[in-house]
């Protein structure tokens, strides 16, 4: 029997679970909607469908690193304590060695790729584990890293996860310089790597700020450019990496300690777990509410 997209749309509608899931349930089933559902049911996907609409703003960050390949990746679960589950360690681990040797673009075409190249999708192996573990789970994004065999990756995981951290360094191939750099990263968050990384409206943008302070504190304006361009300064240094102190020894700049090792930062990544997101909010009554009602 022929399977339609409409046929596959309902089947994801009643079940949450996946397109490619949904299409080969109805392959396997001949069509049959009913028997679908209860092929997915006995898979646990479905059951991993429901959970769709929950709160997964907890999780870990975990890196990767192939020769001259590294990924940093954050997935993301409810609570914090399935990322103690040593499930949910095998998938941080089996997801990392999948997305470094088939270097997917994006979220959406990793999820579509056969694990490892064989098998079962990314996206089906995810919800085998979120329907033995019982919550949502979801790769949340994911940075690739490639560099040469005369530069260096850095990897750091602050908090068991919760902070991680990759760098790659040109010039050096130390990989202990480069793990300094990222422990520096993970603890200061700096968001460009230099000040000429700085989009030039955002540069304007904080200038025009500083001049109007300046002249609202009642500084005379011959001098208030010399003024705003050394509190651009203190600028730069909050938010540029070279600039800053190192956590290491605060009276050198990040940018002496690399230039010192004969290397030069060439890229990082920083993810802190559910940065952006919004937060679960447990409401026991709630909670308790809905679980009578059952």
């Amino acid at each position: 029997m022929a399977i339609t997209a409409k046929m596959v749309k309902e089947l994801r509608e009643k079940t949450g679970a996946g397109m490619m899931d949904c299409k080969k349930a109805l392959q396997e089933t001949d069509g049959n909607i009913d028997k679908a559902i209860d092929f997915l049911r006995e898979k646990g996907i479905a059951k991993a469908g429901k959970k769709a609409d929950r709160i997964a703003a907890e999780g870990a960050t975990y890196v990767e690193i192939d020769n001259n390949t590294a990924v940093l990746l954050e997935v993301n679960c409810e609570t914090d304590f399935v990322t103690k589950n040593d499930q949910f360690k095998k998938l941080l681990a089996e997801l990392g060695k999948h997305i470094v040797k088939q270097k997917p673009n994006d979220v959406e075409e990793a999820l579509q790729q056969p694990l490892h190249g064989e098998g079962d999708t990314l996206e089906t192996y995810i919800k085998s584990v979120v329907a033995t573990i019982g919550e949502k789970i979801s790769l949340r994004r994911f940075t690739l890293l490639n560099k040469t065999d005369n530069d260096a990756f850095g990897a750091y995981l602050h908090m068991g996860g919760r902070i991680g951290v990759l760098t790659m360094l040109e010039g050096t191939t130390d990989e202990n310089v480069a793990k300094d750099v990222a422990m520096h990263t993970a603890a200061v968050n700096p968001r460009y790597i230099s000040r000429d990384d700085v989009p030039s409206e955002e540069v304007d943008r904080e200038r025009e700020v500083l001049k109007t302070q300046a002249l609202n504190e009642g500084k005379p304006e011959n001098i208030v450019e010399k003024m705003v361009e050394g509190r651009l300064g203190k600028f730069f240094e909050e938010i540029c990496l070279l600039e800053q102190n190192f956590v290491k020894d605060p009276d050198m700049k990040v940018k002496k300690f690399v230039a010192d090792k004969g290397a030069t930062v060439k890229s990082f990544a920083r993810y802190e777990v559910g940065e952006g997101m919004e937060k679960r909010e447990d409401n026991f009554a709630e909670e308790v509410m809905n679980q009578m009602k059952k």
